[in-house]
């Protein structure tokens, strides 16, 4: 179909066209043209209700609804004519149908405004893209707890200020993220049930005079009710804005997450590696192999920072009701859903690939004194206050470090010069297994709890 009629639907009041720069700089249907799907759906279920309550006749309601979804199979099919001059993805589709059914087509914008229009279209995209995202956030938490599964009992150190802290599995290392992954799912779920309010009906900014039935329209769009509040109806972005929020966190976690990968890969640790599929080489240096999906993760988390920051900019001035900054609105949060789906669907392949080495790993928990607060754990349960433990602690450490060696190789002679209190058991807290096992509460990083954790993970996932 082909729309060539270029005549503004609001021209009456206008005297001479609207320049050519003008239609250029004011266009959205460049970008806006995504939200085609559903303005058509908005339309079709805001016309049956117009026929059902009388504003228009039976007749003239199927009319349209046929015409509409002429129209929507034309643009799925890639032969709907998008017109420039034609501003955005309303008046495009209205003109395509007056010049498809005729004059029947000039009743489809009864009852209702441009403003409660892509209010609502918005709002169903989102609706949509919540429900993608979620999908995809699920099938990177499911690819977490398979690798997870595979290393319950995997020893490595876990670390704080980058340093060599406690000896830590590395299943549970991974479960860290996969509940940073769930409480992303959980703020998209509430994002969801606030936007899923139908602000149709509120026409420009105060309401209709026709006698819609707005409850209708909100039932067949799958609405949980409707908004209850022309002004904020129309001018309201907050959906988007908390949208683009929870987008946001997902790309911190992912961004950290990005991190470690790098920094795990790199010879200096050697901890994993990542497929060759999964990976990009140097145009110059034909020995590297670089971790390209994890750094451009990391890149894009920046991106979409901006596009919230640009969200929260773009209304933080703005009086009641809709005004055109809300143009504006759609380039960045179409941006920071592209950003994130396509960061998750990156994620979900890329950690099936990951290959452990767990020998590396175990070698460097041993070497960075991991088991320390194990034996002042010890000492405190032997009798020492905690204070006095880590003062002997810490003195065992420097003594091990002058004579280059690590706690569990230290003679029970040259421990006990520290503190008498120290028995010959205590090499059952020194090797690395006794220390992770000892860890044997939920939340904590033994092998029994690293299973049991991914099994409640799993339940969690299917719900």
């Amino acid at each position: 179909m082909s729309s060539k009629n270029t005549e503004k639907p609001w021209g009456g009041r206008f005297t001479a066209p609207t320049d050519k720069f003008v239609e250029q700089f004011t266009e959205s249907v460049s970008y806006d043209q995504r939200l085609a799907h559903y303005d058509i759906m908005g339309s079709i279920a805001h016309v049956r209700m117009l026929g059902t309550v009388g504003v228009i006749s039976a007749k003239e309601s199927a009319q349209i609804i046929r015409g509409l979804k002429k129209i929507e199979k034309d643009i799925k099919r890639e032969q709907f004519q998008w017109v420039t001059a034609l501003e955005d993805v309303h008046m495009n589709i209205e003109t395509a149908l007056v010049a498809h059914i005729g004059d029947v087509g000039k009743k489809l914008h009864t009852g209702r405004s441009r403003n409660d229009q892509i209010a609502t279209d918005i709002r169903l995209y989102c609706r949509d893209e919540i429900d993608l995202i979620c999908d995809q956030i699920n099938a990177v938490l499911d690819a977490l707890l398979m690798l997870a599964d595979g290393h319950i009992d995997t020893i490595m150190p876990g670390f704080t200020h980058l340093q060599s802290a406690q000896p830590v599995t590395f299943g549970h290392h991974l479960l860290a993220w996969a509940e940073m992954l769930l409480r992303d799912r959980s703020r998209l779920h509430d994002c969801r049930k606030r936007l899923n309010m139908l602000p149709l009906g509120s026409a420009a900014l105060a309401g209709t005079s026709y006698p819609i039935d707005r409850n209708m329209v909100a039932k067949e769009l799958g609405f949980d009710g409707i908004t209850q509040n022309s002004l904020d109806s129309v001018s309201d972005r907050d959906f988007a804005i908390e949208l683009t929020a929870a987008a946001s966190l997902i790309m911190m976690h992912l961004s950290r997450f990005s991190e470690e990968l790098v920094i795990w890969m790199s010879q200096a640790s050697g901890f994993i590696d990542l497929g060759d599929a999964w990976c990009t080489g140097s145009s110059i240096m034909p020995q590297k192999k670089n971790p390209d999906i994890p750094e451009l993760v990391r890149g894009k988390t920046g991106r979409v920072y901006g596009d919230l920051m640009a969200l929260l900019t773009l209304m933080k001035a703005q009086p009641l009701a809709y005004n055109r900054d809300n143009q504006e609105d759609k380039e960045s949060l179409f941006d920071a859903i592209d950003t994130v789906k396509m960061s998750l669907i990156a994620y979900a392949g890329l950690i099936p690939t990951i290959k452990v080495n767990q020998e590396t790993m175990y070698r460097a928990a041993a070497e960075g004194f991991a088991t320390a607060t194990d034996l002042a754990d010890y000492l405190v349960v032997n009798g020492l206050p905690f204070r006095d433990a880590h003062e002997v602690v810490g003195k065992t450490v420097q003594f091990a470090i002058q004579h280059d060696k690590d706690l569990p190789s230290l003679t029970l002679p040259e421990l006990q010069q520290f503190s008498k209190a120290i028995k010959d058991d205590v090499y059952m807290v020194l090797e690395l297994e006794g220390s992770v096992s000892a860890r044997n509460h939920v939340g904590g990083t033994a092998p029994k709890q690293v299973k049991a954790a991914i099994k409640r993970l799993r339940k969690k996932l299917n719900k």
